[in-house]
């Protein structure tokens, strides 16, 4: 799950006009929580796998608008695995991050955020990374009345025995739907995480309904494709909160 528990439960607040972006998709956006507000989505579902055999998380995932164009992440998760044994469950790795946007052009409707993190080793054995992991990307956006275009990568620090550093990114539109819903699509590429393993591509389809005051809820999946052949899914599902 490393780059998808990145890419999940990361809040965006859109801009007059533009197109919201971010949530509920596996790419991420730029835009921080507004300062002085908390953005939190709990319950929180992701699981990714293939067949009988997935992983994944459920949950809590914390924003909040430390200063201007700053935003602190914390994500709380209770880690799972299911095979054909049957299910586990324990405590999930800690998830820290601090997004800054260092670049906004209001008046083209452009910006351009750093948004590192980490995660500590505090998982049950065998469902955690056991080693401590670092993401250090940058995520852009275009926004043009309804539609926004955004995306970017980086680079996954995941050491430990067979593990290697990777590469990953991709690339999102998405188009409000009047005063509520907002539907979009992507296409996300991850490097081989381990000696020996595949590169994968993972495309997806999500939408984003607000209901009634600062709650809305969100949802995406779709298939996941690695290189040489093999495939899977991944999904996410969350309520979310905004205040």
């Amino acid at each position: 799950m490393s780059r998808i528990r990145w890419a999940f439960g990361l809040a965006l607040l859109a801009l007059p006009t533009a197109a919201c972006a971010g949530p509920p998709f596996l790419t991420d956006d730029p835009e921080p929580t507004e300062f002085g507000h908390w953005e939190i989505y709990a319950p929180l579902f992701e699981a990714e796998g293939s067949g009988a055999d997935f992983d994944g998380a459920l949950g809590a995932e914390i924003n909040y608008g430390a200063a201007p164009g700053v935003q602190l992440t914390l994500g709380l998760p209770i880690a799972y695995s299911h095979d054909r044994a049957g299910w586990r469950w324990g405590a999930g790795d800690l998830e820290a991050s601090v997004k800054y946007r260092f670049y906004e052009d209001e008046a083209a409707g452009f910006q351009i955020a750093a948004f590192p993190g980490v995660t500590l080793p505090t998982a049950t054995r065998g469902l955690g990374a056991g080693k401590v992991t670092a993401f250090l990307p940058v995520w852009a956006q275009k926004d043009s009345g309804p539609w926004s275009v955004f995306g970017g990568g980086g680079y996954a620090v995941n050491p430990g025995s067979g593990n290697r550093d990777y590469w990953t990114g991709g690339v999102a539109v998405t188009r409000k739907l009047g005063e509520r819903w907002l539907v979009g699509a992507e296409i996300d590429r991850q490097g081989a995480d381990t000696a020996g393993g595949r590169a994968s591509t993972s495309a997806g389809l999500g939408a984003t309904v607000d209901l009634e005051g600062p709650l809305r809820l969100l949802a995406s999946g779709g298939p996941t494709w690695s290189d040489g052949g093999g495939s899977g899914f991944h999904a996410f599902a969350a309520l979310g909160l905004d205040f």
